[in-house]
């Protein structure tokens, strides 16, 4: 019985029963994801996070260190990714007082076979709903979006960066 995709959708075998892709032929490179999203607020809330005083204390501190926890461990949350050696997370949040809006960037980086797109994705979902929940007392409209993928550099297909 073959395991070989039918379909661009790898994690589905000839069958269409998912599956965990086998990345054991893949050659160890490095490989890095950088991805980005925004959560949209009140401006009050924004005072709030940006003077440090939200009844929660530090959001953006706690929000790095979320977003730094949930990259590790992103194959406990989706169900396909593998378990990875992540060797860099670096978590940056932007706030933009124009659009009463922070911005939370994370680039994840393994020596590794498969990349760590989700794993970036996972730590700029996290490190925003982490902004929400500290803030959601004051301002429980916020609303999250634009959550993608920047780049990806590594693997067999190489680099790959958004055109807008």
């Amino acid at each position: 019985m073959s395991s070989t995709p039918s379909s661009p959708l790898t994690h589905f075998d000839v069958h269409g029963q998912a599956h965990m892709v086998d990345v054991s032929a893949k050659s160890e490179t490095h490989r890095v994801a950088r991805a980005s999203g925004v959560i949209r607020m009140l401006p009050a809330t924004l005072a709030l996070i940006e003077g440090g005083t939200a009844k929660k204390g530090d959001v953006i501190g706690v929000a790095r260190v979320a977003a730094i926890q949930a990259a590790k461990r992103t194959s406990e949350l989706i169900p396909l990714c593998h378990p990875l050696s992540i060797t860099r997370v670096t978590v940056e949040f932007e706030t933009d007082a124009t659009n009463s809006s922070v911005r939370c960037t994370a680039q994840v980086e393994t020596l590794g076979r498969t990349g760590v797109e989700m794993e970036a994705l996972t730590a700029v979902q996290i490190g925003l709903l982490t902004i929400y929940d500290m803030c959601k007392a004051a301002d429980r409209g916020m609303v999250m979006g634009e959550i993608r993928v920047l780049e990806k550099h590594g693997g067999k297909s190489g680099d790959w960066v958004a055109t807008a």
